[in-house]
């Protein structure tokens, strides 16, 4: 149901149930869990990638038939992992989105660092549709302007992908025949940089979702402190004074 393998550094973690619209059934769930963990404990695996199997649907959300037989209410805290949320994810994550991402699949695209996106690509949150809930969209004021998000979360409509990366959503629209290269290139620009400070750089970023300004900057000070005292920040310099490649060790 969810495959994992690395290409050059780039861990893929895809969702294989094309006849169900890649939907979260228990078996995918537990796929995802495996695979992301498995990815954390990685050390072959610099970035992670999560897609869909085949060209219709990234990830149509929660298996619906699965919900009505098992009359499942409140999902449980572990219902599938969100990274930042209920399992540590320290290293970059990026979505390649194939297709549709609704509702769980919307929550697997905004968890990820960055979004490539196919060209025929849909987002929504569509749980007001179907009667159910997406606790998990409160960080989309964060990524989106707030008029933006209440439209997404009250209307439950789908966004193509040029209105989602107007939004701010998504990074890059390519060609649906382009979207494997296109994320595995810009998986391995950043696989290429010194691992520690690319670490630092995605905490960093998340900080102000956390903290006042003032307190953001005392955390990244302390992020920082560690890299600039590791092997790596001496190897930097040290690689652009010798006109050679860095040798990054991670230390």
């Amino acid at each position: 149901m969810v495959r994992y393998e690395v290409t050059d550094g780039i861990a893929w973690l895809t969702i294989d149930r094309p006849e169900a619209r890649n939907a979260l059934s228990k078996d995918v769930r537990e796929g995802l869990w495996a695979g992301t963990r498995r990815f954390v404990a990685d050390d072959d695996a610099a970035v992670l990638v999560v897609t869909g199997a085949g060209d219709k649907a990234f990830c149509a959300g929660g298996d619906l038939k699965e919900m009505a037989e098992t009359s499942l209410e409140v999902p449980p805290p572990d219902f599938l992992p969100q990274f930042g949320r209920n399992i540590d994810v320290p290293k970059p994550t990026i979505a390649a989105v194939n297709g549709v991402a609704y509702a769980g699949g919307f929550l697997l695209a905004q968890q990820c660092d960055l979004v490539v996106a196919s060209d025929h690509a849909r987002f929504a949150i569509s749980e007001v549709k179907v009667g159910r809930g997406s606790p998990w969209a409160a960080p989309l004021s964060w990524l989106v302007p707030p008029r933006v998000a209440l439209e997404i979360l009250l209307t439950g409509d789908p966004l193509d992908a040029a209105r989602a990366k107007a939004y701010g959503l998504v990074n890059h629209v390519v060609h649906a025949c382009d979207l494997r290269d296109h994320t595995q290139s810009l998986a391995r620009r950043i696989a290429a940089n010194a691992p520690l400070s690319v670490r630092a750089a995605k905490q960093t970023a998340y900080l102000s979702a956390h903290h006042d300004l003032a307190d953001a900057y005392d955390r990244a000070e302390e992020i920082w402190a560690p890299v600039y005292r590791s092997a790596d920040a001496q190897e930097g310099p040290a690689a652009f004074r010798d006109k050679r490649t860095p040798v990054w060790k991670g230390r």
